[in-house]
């Protein structure tokens, strides 16, 4: 998605609830690589999980997320981050740090 011709859009978005421990991760990586995105997504210390993600196919992307996992999900904060160039897959990073595993 872009807001300006040629600019694309990356959002970071925090969900908190039941989500450690339901294989939300492994979920969100499944939908990712059904759509024109990059990104990672990690479990966090505070039990919520953190996602960033940018492309084409983002908007599409987070609504199927939210779709496919509202049952887990209590909260949901999004905030507008800087998109980084030359991101290649979406991953599942460990917990709470690196995001170098899980290229989709």
């Amino acid at each position: 998605m872009t807001r300006e011709a040629g600019k694309v859009e990356r959002r970071q978005v925090r969900y908190q609830g039941r989500v450690q421990g339901v294989g939300f991760r492994a979920r969100t990586r499944a939908i990712a690589s059904g759509h024109a995105v990059t990104g990672w997504v990690r479990n966090e210390a505070d039990g919520s999980v953190l996602l960033q993600a940018q492309g084409p196919a983002l908007e599409a992307f987070l609504g199927e997320v939210a779709r496919k996992m509202a049952r887990n999900i209590d909260r949901t904060e999004v905030e507008p981050v800087e998109p980084v160039a030359g991101e290649v897959g979406f991953v599942i990073g460990p917990s709470g740090g690196r995001r170098d595993a899980g290229v989709v």
